[in-house]
């Protein structure tokens, strides 16, 4: 602004003028000092922002101060938060306080800092968390559903559990007695309940004869297993022949037994309630499932069974 312009703002104002420009150079040597104090201050507070461990705060949530000794404590208990940390991380199995202390050098209280360390685990995807007097690292429970597989137990049937098998699929609907008279050898009860257990055999009903045994048949369970659309697709003669499962010395009259998928109850079997309900009510010496007394067998490798 020049003086002209001065001289009449003077004029008609009847007095000086204080104009922008004015302002500005009273207040230049100002902002001049508060930059340069606020320069100061953050260069100091970077320096110890660094030694005291990037700003973090104390257990009561107080920003760190004090001097040299106080900022080497701070260290030396981060030093000592990480080793805890890389020994816990690699750790197989829950390690236990006093061999985790075999870790830190000099003098250092190991129950508060897996509790400082505990702390700062506390919302993150893994937890530091306490198992009897050890300590291990697990993922957070919220987050557990993550990590959830559902495999499938394979397990394989015994011999007798095939043959058993066999016979029901072709013979059905058998019981326990036809099974063992087929095999040669009596059964466990135990064979019986694994096909159970699997879903590829149920109890269809009981026989119409005395001591009222038990049948068996196969499920949709077995059927959807084995790719079968129904029991007549179920390997003939000729197929177990073509197959090498039968040999070609079969005695002349050999025949095999064409199965039938019979969902409903056979004239000479009895639903299983209503079979209960007749039986209510009888008296020791009952007859078993096999239609008589229960004798000692042999089983498979030529002993007796109990």
């Amino acid at each position: 602004m020049g003086r002209a312009q001065r001289r009449r703002d003077d004029a008609v104002s009847g007095g000086p003028v204080r104009h922008d420009d004015d302002r500005d150079a009273d207040a230049a040597p100002h902002h001049l000092v508060a930059i340069e104090r606020l320069r100061r201050i953050a260069e100091q507070g970077l320096e110890e922002w660094a030694l005291t461990g990037f700003g973090d705060s104390d257990e009561d949530g107080q920003e760190p101060c004090g001097g040299a000794e106080e900022v080497d404590a701070r260290a030396a208990r981060e030093a000592h938060l990480r080793v805890l940390e890389a020994v816990l991380f690699a750790a197989p199995e829950p390690v236990s306080e006093k061999k985790l202390a075999r870790y830190i050098e000099g003098e250092a209280d190991v129950a508060k800092l897996l509790e400082v360390l505990a702390e700062r685990y506390r919302e993150r995807g893994v937890n530091l968390v306490r198992v009897g007097t050890r300590w291990m690292f697990r993922t957070a429970a919220d987050l557990a559903y993550l990590l959830e597989e559902h495999a499938v137990e394979q397990r394989r049937l015994s011999k007798a559990a095939l043959e058993t098998l066999a016979i029901i699929a072709y013979h059905q609907p058998v019981t326990r007695a036809e099974i063992e008279d087929v095999r040669g050898v009596t059964i466990s009860k135990g064979t019986l309940d694994v096909l159970m257990e699997t879903g590829w055999v149920r109890p269809r009903g009981r026989r119409r004869a005395p001591g009222k045994p038990v049948t068996y048949g196969t499920t949709e369970t077995f059927l959807a297993h084995f790719g079968l659309d129904g029991l007549s697709d179920l390997p003939g003669l000729a197929d177990l022949k073509a197959s090498g499962l039968l040999g070609s010395d079969l005695p002349p009259d050999f025949q095999m037994p064409s199965p039938q998928a019979v969902a409903a109850l056979l004239p000479d079997e009895l639903p299983l309630e209503e079979a209960e309900d007749s039986e209510d009510g009888a008296g020791p010496g009952e007859l078993d499932e096999t239609g008589g007394e229960e004798a000692p067998g042999v089983d498979e490798g030529g002993r007796t069974a109990d």
